[in-house]
């Protein structure tokens, strides 16, 4: 083993440690693993940045403001009405909707086809009266599944298709993937839709009569103060709560900079007062319609602001990667920048005893926003929210129904054909919406997930220094010693299984990043076609089931879903072995 060896092995153990950590987010880590292979010479500098110029970086961005502009467009929304009928039985509700999802994650961004479909899943949760807890893991699942169908459906198969042209000459297609990921995806489905679902826990919630768009989450807390004038002032808490029909609780008051934990209902309330609650939203509900009552978020609300007729309250959950995640309404300063009220959050893991006003937000917290409706619009789509419940506004303007799907199927078209490659086609296409005024150009810009596109520009180049230091050769030979003795689709499945645990345990994209150069090595050594090795990788990449880190489509259900971490493998670890057996005799029967 060579010192070059010794120092990229060294530099990528640390890095998956830190991947593994969490402590970072991945695209600082990234950065790190950049550097230092810069530092100790395995990477040369004049390539340090190189990466940021691979079609794979362009192809996902181009991919990422496409999904943006057809989440815009309404053309779901239209097509979702013919499948109404679908929706009067469980199971094909559960079928339809994950259909639907894997459909849209083929075409568009994992996560823009979750936030089109979460939504309306959640709203045939609560008509059938069935807790989303059933419904929305499967809905993220079948976002994963989708994307294995297409090169387009997941930045994985964009990776490894790239990967395969600077090694080979020629580049996956569009649709080489679709063989093995559709039949991967539809026996992942229908896993999903008999007996999937029917391993999660069923955490039942109230759910109440009003209108069909309300769905129930886990008790909100919020904070509320008590102006003099109140006719709470010099009562007790017991009538406050009582005020709520009792479906409220008083975690906590602060009175005098003195917090009292979990007073007794005779203790008495006196003007002033600060009082954290926890209940839902309804409950909450009687607290805000008399503005003279309480103080929303200890801050002071004019009763004329409350009455404004384009004054509206929407629920919004806080998407992996968005800019308040670790922030606090305090550090945000969210009523003077964006004018809107932060009225409660809803956390799974229970109400914080700390004032609204300090608790920090995490993935997956769901928001109790007031506001005008166009602050609400640029506030969800500023800091990186998905507006998942709304009373009487509709978050995002409808535009391109036929331009936008139309552009695209032109941009898949000219791939498809091999006019041109899949990052021009798409670039085209994105410079032809942002023209013809389809997405304005902050749009485009906003819709890209910039931690991704950082994460591959930094590790592209640590990936090719794998290669060229030969340490790619040196884990293949190791493997090939042993794989002499093992069964071809006993070697596919240890590379799907060990690239699954891999994406589980860090990310999707720096998964197929180092792995791909390791199952290339892997197959020449053996003298087998590469190809297959190749998705494998794409495969197992994209498989990331077991916990809610794994993707952000699984960390953005974790909040509305009121999930465990535990409950993840719950249904991850036997689709795991579902997609195994299933993708093993499908790639070797296509592409051996």
């Amino acid at each position: 083993m060579t010192s070059d060896q010794i120092l990229i092995f060294a530099i990528l153990g640390i890095t998956m440690s830190l991947f593994i950590w969490n402590y970072w987010r991945y695209d600082v880590v990234a950065g790190f693993a950049l550097v230092s292979g810069v530092y100790v010479g395995v990477v040369p500098e004049h390539e340090a940045f190189h990466g940021f110029g691979h079609p794979a970086v362009i192809t996902v961005a181009c991919v990422l403001v496409i999904s943006q502009a057809l989440q815009a467009s309404g053309i779901v929304e239209v097509f979702l009405r013919y499948l109404a009928f679908a929706r009067r039985r469980f199971t094909t509700q559960i079928l339809a909707n994950c259909g639907i999802t894997a459909l849209l994650s083929a075409v568009m961004n994992n996560i823009g086809a979750l936030a089109l479909m979460m939504p309306i899943t959640m709203r045939d949760a609560r008509k059938a009266r069935r807790p989303a807890s059933l419904m929305l893991m499967p809905l993220s699942f079948a976002s994963l599944l989708g994307g294995l169908i297409t090169l387009i459906g997941t930045p994985p198969n964009i990776v490894i298709a790239t990967f395969r042209a600077e090694n080979s000459g020629e580049a996956f297609g569009m649709f080489d993937f679709t063989p093995v990921g559709l039949t991967v995806a539809v026996a992942g489905i229908l896993f999903i839709v008999f007996v999937g679902w029917r391993l999660l826990p069923a955490r039942h919630r109230h759910l109440d009569q009003g209108d069909e768009e309300n769905f129930q989450l886990t008790p909100y807390m919020t904070e509320i103060r008590i102006p003099a004038e109140s006719n709470l002032a010099n009562s007790t808490v017991g009538a406050l709560e009582q005020m709520c029909e009792n479906d409220i609780s008083v975690v906590a008051f602060i009175r005098d900079g003195h917090r009292r934990i979990a007073p007794p209902t005779s203790a008495p309330l006196y003007a002033g007062d600060a009082l954290i609650l926890e209940g839902d939203t309804d409950a909450l509900q009687p607290l805000f319609e008399n503005p003279g009552l309480v103080e929303a978020g200890a801050e002071v609300v004019a009763s004329e602001w409350l009455n404004s007729p384009d004054i509206r309250v929407i629920e919004a959950v806080v998407m992996p990667n968005s800019a308040i995640t670790g922030v606090s309404m305090r550090g945000l300063d969210m009523h003077r920048r964006f004018g809107v009220n932060l009225l409660a959050v809803a956390r799974e893991s229970g109400a914080s005893r700390v004032r609204l006003k300090h608790v920090k937000f995490r993935t997956g917290d769901v928001l109790l926003l007031q506001g005008e409706n166009q602050a609400l619009e640029q506030m969800c789509a500023t800091l990186g929210c998905l507006a998942i419940k709304n009373r009487g506004v509709r978050i995002t303007n409808r535009r391109g129904t036929i331009l936008t799907p139309s552009l695209f199927a032109l941009g898949i078209a000219a791939t498809a054909i091999g006019w041109v490659p899949v990052h021009m086609a798409f670039m085209t296409v994105v410079g032809a919406l942002v023209m013809l005024r389809v997405i304005s150009l902050r749009e485009a810009y906003r819709s890209i997930e910039w931690p991704v596109i950082i994460l591959l520009g930094f590790l592209i180049p640590v990936g090719e220094a794998l290669q060229s230091t030969g340490a790619t050769d040196l884990i293949a030979s190791g493997i090939i010693g042993a794989g002499n003795q093992i069964p071809i689709w006993l070697l596919l499945g240890l590379l799907i299984g060990i690239s699954m645990l891999l994406s589980d345990l860090v990310h999707n994209t720096p998964t197929a990043v180092l792995m791909a150069p390791i199952a290339f090595s892997i197959a020449t050594g053996l003298n087998l076609p590469a190809d297959a090795f190749l998705m494998a990788v794409a495969i197992g990449a994209a498989s990331p089931y077991l916990t809610p880190i794994g993707h952000q489509s699984n960390t953005l259900v974790l909040g509305p879903g009121g999930y465990r971490f535990s409950d993840y493998w719950r249904m991850g670890l036997p689709l795991d072995l579902v997609i195994i057996s299933v993708a093993v005799p499908t790639i070797i029967w296509v592409w051996m």
